[in-house]
């Protein structure tokens, strides 16, 4: 028997990936896995050029070691530079930068720093070479941990070793989302912002009403679409 969530959805359109372009299918997921935090990440190279890109498949990889993980579609300059130097920070993306963060997305060649480029202005890392981005509110610099390739991406894992928030992104010591105003990717050429925020704790199964298997309730929903 379907649960709520699977009644009166109406038909679907089914799309399989080997009826479509992998560019065709790639547009298609970027449109569903959605809203994507994006690791704004600033690396060096071996050569001394650094580098300041956006990558949008990004989270935490593992609580400990506190690991966050990226993914660079292709062979990126970022990830050149974290193979030959071991090194790279995570830049918050914010709202306020995002006109800037988009215009890191552009193909620079390796030689041209993307810092000199858009005059974005660096300060020094803590535990690492790269630099960070001045006006960012909150930055995690990393050591590399270990990269996996996977199809046509190379999957970046990277231990945190120090994470910096501007004192006033704190509320009693803890980072405010209201404050940090994160953005996210969605598909197409479509940037989210935080919007609006919700509370709410989880139950543990022992403190649910009842507390017994098969006592489930039907929850809202069961038509198709997000109100």
């Amino acid at each position: 028997m379907p649960g709520p969530a699977m009644n009166g959805g109406g038909p679907r359109e089914s799309f399989a990936p080997e009826q479509m372009t992998a560019r065709e299918f790639y547009g298609l997921l970027t449109a569903l896995v959605v809203p994507r935090p994006i690791a704004w990440v600033s690396t060096i190279g071996a050569d001394g050029v650094d580098n300041l890109a956006p990558h949008s498949f990004f989270t935490v990889a593992s609580v400990e070691p506190p690991i966050v993980q990226f993914t660079s579609v292709g062979l990126k300059d970022t990830l050149r530079n974290v193979e030959e130097t071991g090194e790279f920070v995570v830049n918050l993306a914010c709202e306020k930068d995002f006109e800037t963060i988009n215009a890191t997305a552009t193909d620079f060649p390796r030689a041209l720093s993307e810092f000199e480029a858009l005059g974005i202005r660096r300060e020094p890392s803590l535990s690492v070479r790269p630099p960070r981005v001045a006006g960012a509110p909150a930055v995690l610099e990393c050591a590399l941990h270990s990269t996996l390739p996977i199809g046509d991406s190379t999957l970046v894992f990277g231990r945190v070793l120090t994470a910096a928030v501007h004192r006033e992104m704190l509320v009693d010591g803890h980072p405010d989302s209201a404050l940090l105003r994160p953005l996210a990717r969605l598909g197409k050429d479509e940037w989210a912002t935080l919007g609006a925020v919700r509370e709410i704790k989880r139950v543990r199964f022992a403190d649910r009403p009842g507390g017994q298997l098969g006592d489930a309730r039907p929850v809202a929903g069961g038509r198709a679409g997000c109100v």
